[in-house]
């Protein structure tokens, strides 16, 4: 049980510190944001990676995070902050004096991956009238146009609230989201001596390659990690810490569930020929492409899609293609593209195949004579630390019910340490809001990589109160974490400071009031 007197000071020192360490908190995010611009312009041959920060070239980010973490006290140990061998950074506390069994403990897992997708520098630049860069922020205010920011934009708060926002990429998707973590463990530890800590092992993620491949960095964890492990490395919740905040709803909402995600191939192989006597040869592209029109249309009429009350309808759209063609003026020899399928309650990857493989232009291309493969690509791309996943590219959905104890404690922590904190007014547009907010994704997240098949019996998970969404079960999951859904991925991306102050304050609540519920 609780003890409300006990609890009330220690919902009071979370939010102080979360308060105090704000300021830290912008500086590692700022250079978390920044370092890629280290490397991005210098030469292989000089040390650089043109592609730094992004899905597996994480590797300057992540060292400068673990010595970090070290530094500032969010661990009790060097040896407790490392390297998996997928390329996430790992780092775990627990007050080991709270005389509480570990095998006992709730094992409270946070989550959130630290690549980000393609910086778009020279767009920044030309967009924003070279106020603004993807690495180095805000660069020039006197040239900030606020039309072009909020014309790129899904939120911004009132202009006079525009010192706290931090502007770069991965700022909202999802380096703050990472950053709470470092400085919410820096917090448990701090107060542990105060109950932080006691019942609760948290063990925080910085993973890899999310961007390229959803849930890869917890698909590692999962099979390298959980199956064969004692109680104490077997989460109880895991809190995922990607940005939950909507534009029109609000910041910081409590997200209980997401749809599932994979990519459909298709491989269209026809017969290539000069361009001047089409009749020679069998286009792909052209097949192809009616197969694509047929997709786009059978989806927006809906055909053979599911929808679910509270997580939305399936979807599919035509979102990747390359050409093989001998020249611009021949019949292509081959055309690939490929289909995002978003997977709601009740759909499965299986049936999502078989959809697609029943288009009526995949039976007209074949009857004409050109090979068609429909399949589900794998993913090889080595990861920073040069491990190969090679899972196929399905990431599973999830839904933890709103009564489970997971979600109704992090409504009382939102309560405890956000609530009374924000200001009394008009709450619209993606302001914080006093009331905690429960809701969905509508992206995807590091939640998929967490899912295993029910009757997988390779994880000890008696006690933990794992939860079953349809084929699969999953550790009870949540999100909370800075930043507006519809400002990732954008030109101008930022994040406001104050979500990544409450958004500590909550993470460094939660543990301790979940072990102790």
């Amino acid at each position: 049980m609780v003890d409300n007197n006990k609890a009330s000071t220690l919902d009071a020192r979370i939010a102080q510190l979360a308060e105090k360490y704000r300021p830290l908190a912008a500086e590692i995010l700022a250079e978390v944001i920044r370092i890629p611009a280290d490397y991005v312009d210098r030469s292989v041959e000089e040390g650089g990676d043109p592609t730094c920060g992004e899905s597996n070239h994480e590797g300057p980010r992540f060292e400068y995070l673990r010595k970090k973490i070290i530094e500032i006290g969010a661990v009790r140990r060097p040896e407790d902050a490392c390297f998996d061998a997928f390329g996430n950074v790992v780092w775990h506390v627990e007050d080991e004096s709270d005389g509480i069994p570990r095998s006992e403990k709730k094992v409270i897992y946070m989550d959130g991956h630290g690549d980000t997708v393609r910086p778009l520098r020279s767009q920044w630049h030309a967009r924003m009238n070279g106020s603004l860069d993807p690495f180095d922020g805000l660069v020039d205010a006197s040239k900030l146009d606020p039309k072009a920011l909020a014309s790129s934009l899904g939120y911004l708060p009132p202009q006079n609230e525009w010192n706290h926002l931090l502007f770069g990429r991965g700022s909202a998707d999802q380096l703050g989201g990472v950053v709470a973590e470092v400085v919410a463990t820096k917090i448990l530890l701090e107060l542990a001596p105060e109950g932080a800590l006691r019942g609760a092992i948290v063990r925080a993620y910085a993973t890899a390659a999310e961007e390229d491949n959803d849930g890869g960095g917890p698909l590692y964890v999962v099979d390298k990690v959980l199956r064969g492990a004692p109680a104490e490395m077997v989460p109880d919740v895991v809190i995922l810490t990607e940005g939950t905040g909507d534009a029109n709803k609000g910041a910081l909402g409590i997200y209980r569930g997401q749809r599932g995600r994979m990519q459909i191939e298709v491989t269209v192989a026809g017969r290539s020929c000069h361009g001047s006597m089409p009749w020679e040869g069998l286009n792909p592209l052209e097949f192809g492409g009616a197969i694509v029109s047929e997709a786009s249309r059978r989806y927006n009429a809906r055909e053979g899609f599911l929808d679910h009350a509270f997580l939305g309808h399936g979807t599919r759209t035509a979102s990747w293609a390359t050409l093989d063609s001998p020249s611009d003026c021949a019949v292509p020899d081959k055309f690939v593209f490929r289909f995002d399928r978003r997977l709601t309650v009740g759909e499965t990857p299986e049936q999502a195949v078989k959809d697609v493989e029943a288009l009526d232009g995949v039976r007209v291309a074949r009857e004409a004579g050109l090979k068609v493969d429909v399949s589900v690509p794998r993913y090889n791309n080595l990861t920073w630390r040069k491990y190969r996943p090679d899972n196929p590219q399905i990431y599973m959905g999830w839904l933890t019910p709103e009564e489970h104890p997971a979600i109704q404690t992090a409504v009382d922590a939102y309560h405890r340490v956000i609530t009374p904190h924000i200001p009394v007014r008009e709450e619209k547009g993606g302001m914080l809001r006093k009331e905690p907010r429960v809701d969905r994704w509508i992206f995807s997240t590091d939640g998929v990589g967490f899912p295993v098949l029910v009757e997988d019996k390779t994880i000890k998970t008696e006690g933990k109160q794992w939860v079953t969404s349809g084929p699969v079960k999953h550790p009870a999951m949540f999100g909370i974490g800075p930043g507006i859904e519809q400002n990732t991925h954008k030109i101008g991306e930022c994040s406001d400071l104050r979500e990544l102050q409450f958004a500590i304050a909550f993470l460094a609540r939660f543990p301790s009031l979940y072990a102790q519920k």
